[in-house]
Order: C-alpha cells, then sequence, then structure tokens
C-alpha cells in the first residue's frame, strides 16, 4: 500500500504523472526514515530536517504539516502493509506540485510515502569486507542544496555505478576543492589515534540525521575527541578506522581502502551505545 496525498492505494504505478516536477526537474525532496514496531526513530531530526529543506526550496508548507500529523501518516501507511509488528524502511517523498518549467507556477506540494521491511529490528555491526574508492569523476559543489536530501542525486548515482563495475561495495565523493566529503549514501567518519573526525557542513555533506545522533555518543565516548574538520585523501590510507553512518544501516565500517585495511573497534563501541539509546528512549 502507497499513501498517496493522505489516501491508500493498491499500487503507485497509475499515481505519478510524467508531468510530475520531481520526475521532470528533480524538484523533490525525500526522508529515509527507519520504524521499529510502530515507533519511528529519530523523527523529531527527520522532522525537523523536512522542514528546514522545504524553506530552503521555497516549497510551501501545507497549514497541517504538523509533526503528528506527518507521524500519523507514516504509521497509518506502515499499518496499512501490516508492518506495525515488524521494522520496515520508509521513504517520504515531497514533491512541488505540476506546472510550468523551471520556474512552477505554485509552491504548493504533494506527498508519498512508501515503506518496505527489513529484517532486523536493531543496528548490527557488518563483519564482511566492505571496500571503497574515490570517486572522481564529478565533484560535490559544496554550499546549502548540496546539504539537502533532494532528488538530484546524479553524482551518487553515477559513483554507484562505478563501484559496482570495478567491485567497491562503495564510493567516496569528494567536493570541488578535492576534500573528502561523503560516501554515496551516508556521511563519513575516520578514526586516527583518538580523534574521530567527520567533514562540517560547509565541505558540501549531507546534513544527516545519523550523522548528528553518531557525534552526540562521540562527544560521551571516553578517551576521543571529535572534530568537524576537512578530510583530505591522504587522511584516508593514514586512518585507524573509517565508518559511514546512515539511518537505515546505522554503522557500516569501511574494511578496506586500496592497499590499507582498517579496524573496526569505535565503530563497535558505538554502534552498541546506539543501540542502547535506542532502547531507552
Amino acid at each position: 500500500m502507497v499513501n498517496f496525498n493522505g489516501t491508500l492505494h493498491d499500487s503507485s504505478s497509475q499515481l505519478l504523472s510524467i508531468e510530475n516536477r520531481g520526475y521532470a526537474y528533480g524538484d523533490a525532496l525525500f526522508e529515509t526514515i527507519k520504524v521499529v514496531h510502530g515507533k519511528i526513530l529519530f523523527w523529531e531530526d527527520h522532522y525537523f530536517r523536512l522542514m528546514a529543506s522545504m524553506r530552503i526550496l521555497r516549497m510551501e508548507i501545507p497549514m497541517n504539516f504538523t509533526m503528528e500529523f506527518i507521524e500519523s501518516e507514516i504509521l497509518r501507511t506502515v499499518e496499512a502493509n501490516q508492518l506495525l509488528k515488524a521494522t520496515a524502511r520508509v521513504r517520504m517523498n515531497v514533491h512541488r506540485v505540476e506546472g510550468g518549467k523551471y520556474t512552477p507556477t505554485s509552491n504548493n506540494v504533494a506527498y508519498n510515502i512508501l515503506t518496505e521491511q527489513m529484517d532486523s529490528d536493531f543496528y548490527i555491526l557488518n563483519t564482511e569486507q566492505y571496500t571503497v574508492e574515490l570517486f572522481k569523476d564529478f565533484y560535490v559543489a559544496p554550499g546549502l542544496l548540496s546539504t539537502l536530501k533532494s532528488n538530484n542525486k546524479s553524482i551518487n548515482i553515477l559513483g554507484g555505478i562505478f563501484a559496482k563495475e570495478n567491485n567497491f561495495e562503495n564510493c567516496l565523493l569528494l567536493n570541488t576543492d578535492k576534500t573528502v566529503v561523503e560516501a554515496l549514501n551516508g556521511n563519513l567518519f575516520l578514526v586516527k589515534d583518538r580523534v574521530i573526525k567527520t567533514p562540517p557542513l560547509s565541505e558540501g555533506c549531507l546534513k544527516g540525521v545519523m550523522r548528528t545522533q553518531i557525534m552526540e555518543l562521540i562527544e560521551k565516548l571516553e578517551g576521543y575527541t571529535l572534530e568537524e574538520s576537512p578530510i583530505s585523501p591522504f587522511e584516508l590510507q593514514k586512518a585507524d578506522e573509517l565508518f559511514i553512518t546512515n539511518c537505515i544501516v546505522g554503522i557500516q565500517p569501511i574494511t578496506n581502502y586500496r592497499k590499507k585495511e582498517f579496524t573496526r573497534d569505535v565503530s563497535k563501541q558505538l554502534i552498541e551505545r546506539l543501540n542502547t539509546k535506542i532502547r531507552l528512549s
């Protein structure tokens, strides 16, 4: 079942026209959310990021788009798909309504919500080999737009194709200053000695919900210092540990980059604390 503007439909196949602005111009935003047994994880962070992103894109926020309303719509969709007693991956898309070319005729929005079942309720540390490489065909232009979760994801798609063709699990993106920004599907953290670094938003990385959660956990991690600063490609092979964060997998350790193998010690500590935080919240 798909939720389209508050109405549940059996299929999404007949809901969007070819004039949809999300399809025609990438004039859309989305949130990818994990819902565990009817509980939306980190819902407040998702909601405020969506609202802030809509304002940046000059979308008209409907009066009924309260935190409570959207939460109820998500849970109604989860329930309609018989996933209230399971774990679901939810994607909420918000697009500007049809009309106009590059310049829209209206700033009003429509939305849709889709779900799919996931296997695990809590975050599990992946211990399999996970190799990454730099993607250098195209670069992220740092700015406010690059921090949004919008439908303009050409670089990520091309990076994904590059990774698939070359047998990598993921790629790391560079910005126009040639510093490392993030992975294709999440924020990047680097551990060297007792310092844990992640690029600041000014470098062009996504304003990740899980990034915020992990930074809060690192601040309380005894013996470690959190640092928001640019990461050069040369630092990658000198690091003790690299990991990627997003709301679906939690923490994904990188095991290999070129000839370097990395530990998973900090990743293990953080994922345990993350699961504890979820249980207690």
